[in-house]
C-alpha cells in the first residue's frame, strides 16, 4: 500500500525557521523568506486554477452565490466571506500576523501578474492537468508558508483553528470546509464546475502533503 502517513498531520510542525509568534513584525530573514516564497508558490497554484477555466475555487463559489442573493459585486462578496471568516477566528483563538496580512498581497500580486503567461489549454486532459497541478502548488505552497508561523490567511486559520480544537486531521478539517463552502454556494446559485470540486476534494490531502514534506525536509517537529 502506498505511504499515507501525510493524511494524518495534525498541526502545522515547528522547524528552524518558525517565528515563535505570530505577532512578530520583525522576523529573521529565513523565516520571512519562507513565508514569501510559499505565498508564491501559493498563488502561482490559484492562477493555474483560473488558467485552467473549468471551475473556480469553493470559496469563489460562495462568494457568486452571495453576490447572487445580495446583489453585491464578487469582489464586495469575497471581502464579506473574508470579513466573516476572520470572525470566526475570535471564538478559536486565532492570531493574526504579518503572514495574515501578506497572504492577500502576494497572492494577489503573483495571479495578477503571472495569469496572462499562463496556458489556457482547450483540451479537457491538459485543463484537468492543470488543475491538478495547480492544487498540489496551492498544498505545498501552503506548506511552506504556515511554518513560518507568522499568522495565517483567513481560511487557513480557520483550518488550523477547528484542527486544534477537534482534534482531527487537517486533510479532513480542509476537505469538510471546502464542501461546505462549494455546498453553500451553489444552493445560494454559485456555479460549480469540475475544477471547483477537484478543488475541494483534493486541497486538504494536497496541504496536509505540504506541511508533511516541509517536516520531513526540514528535520521539524509537530507541536
Amino acid at each position: 500500500m502506498p505511504n499515507i502517513k501525510f493524511l494524518t498531520v495534525r498541526a502545522v510542525p515547528t522547524v528552524s525557521w518558525s517565528s515563535q509568534h505570530p505577532l512578530n513584525f520583525r522576523p529573521e530573514f529565513l523565516t520571512l523568506f519562507f513565508l514569501v516564497s510559499g505565498l508564491t508558490v501559493f498563488g502561482l497554484g490559484e492562477a493555474l486554477l483560473i488558467a485552467a477555466g473549468i471551475g473556480v475555487s469553493p470559496w469563489t463559489v460562495l462568494a457568486q452565490g452571495l453576490g447572487l442573493q445580495t446583489g453585491l459585486s464578487i469582489g464586495w462578496a469575497t471581502f464579506l466571506v473574508s470579513v466573516a471568516v476572520l470572525l470566526l477566528w475570535i471564538p478559536l483563538r486565532q492570531t493574526p500576523g504579518l503572514g495574515t496580512l501578506l497572504n492577500a498581497i502576494v497572492i494577489s500580486f503573483i495571479i495578477e501578474t503571472s495569469l496572462p503567461f499562463l496556458p489556457r489549454p482547450g483540451l479537457f486532459m491538459l485543463q484537468f492537468g492543470e488543475v491538478i497541478i495547480g492544487v498540489l502548488l496551492v498544498g505545498m505552497g501552503s506548506g511552506v508558508y504556515l511554518t513560518a508561523q507568522l499568522g495565517a490567511g483567513p481560511r487557513d486559520g480557520l483550518m488550523t483553528g477547528l484542527q486544534r480544537r477537534s482534534g482531527f486531521p487537517i486533510a479532513w478539517v480542509r476537505m469538510s470546509l471546502e464542501m461546505c463552502a462549494v455546498c453553500t454556494g451553489w444552493l445560494l446559485g454559485g456555479t460549480v464546475g469540475l475544477g471547483t470540486l477537484l478543488f475541494a476534494f483534493g486541497i486538504g490531502p494536497a496541504v496536509s502533503l505540504g506541511l508533511h514534506s516541509v517536516r520531513i525536509i526540514a528535520g521539524g517537529s509537530e507541536q
